[in-house]
């Protein structure tokens, strides 16, 4: 019996990039670290989805909008997928 929330980035659409391959998923994923920490109440799971999107990007993967010149930069989709390879 979880409580009831509504879980979004606070980014709009961005439909100039639709397609593009280049939206940056990390707000999205830390999301549904928000939904399983405050509606479901699965503490350690959510830990998990925010930890390996630490990881990452201490590891220094970026996405365009935060790339800084150093690290990785990769498409939205690459990073999702580094981001889920790294929850356990």
């Amino acid at each position: 019996d979880g409580k009831l929330g509504l879980y979004e980035p606070v980014h709009g659409s961005a439909p100039d990039i639709a397609g593009k391959n280049v939206a940056n998923p990390i707000a999205s994923i830390l999301s549904l670290a928000m939904l399983l920490r405050y509606s479901l109440e699965l503490q350690e799971a959510a830990d998990e989805v925010e930890k390996a999107v630490f990881d990452v990007l201490n590891d220094n993967w970026r996405t365009s909008d935060i790339y800084c010149g150093t690290g990785w930069r990769v498409e939205g989709a690459v990073i999702g997928s580094e981001i889920a390879n790294r929850i356990k």
